[in-house]
């Protein structure tokens, strides 16, 4: 997560917003989102001191944290990349185009590239099923996907950094 002085400084800013926003109704969600905001996800340790500071079980924090999809338990990459898998995708092989992603990026659904460059998901409908199959990188939307495709995709993205 870093080292020890940054780390105590994150959580002393985080100790800060919850003490700030115990005073609110709700707490939970927001102080949970300033910490992801912080730290860039919200690991065990984070989830360990949201409950320790806001004196709530710590089943009530990790269920808040893997039931909602904008929490994220382990960092994501800097550009996310979701593929649709409804079922327009799903019919048009969107099931290709997601295993010549885990090919080209060396992983597999859910997972990050160990550059931290780009973190790879199976999502829901992204409601373009006229372009199918689709993927969005981002929040940029390609569609109507070959697998061949996907090298040169994901190569602009490369590319910019």
């Amino acid at each position: 997560m870093g080292n020890t002085a940054e780390l105590q400084v994150k959580f002393d800013e985080l100790k800060g917003y919850i003490s700030e926003t115990m005073k609110k109704p709700g707490p939970l969600m927001p102080i949970m989102q300033k910490a992801q905001d912080i730290f860039g996800s919200l690991p065990f340790e984070v989830q360990k001191f949201i409950s320790e500071e806001m004196q709530i079980p710590m089943t009530d924090i990790y269920g808040v944290a893997t039931f909602y999809s904008q929490f994220a338990l382990e960092p994501k990459g800097k550009h996310v990349i979701g593929v649709c898998m409804g079922t327009a995708c799903y019919v048009k092989k969107a099931e290709s185009i997601l295993n010549a992603l885990g090919d080209e990026l060396q992983t597999a659904p859910g997972g990050t590239t160990p550059d931290a460059l780009f973190t790879l998901e199976a999502t829901r409908c992204l409601g373009c099923c006229g372009l199918a199959p689709v993927i969005m990188i981002d929040d940029q939307v390609y569609g109507r996907l070959k697998p061949e495709d996907i090298p040169g995709i994901i190569g602009l993205y490369r590319d910019k950094q």
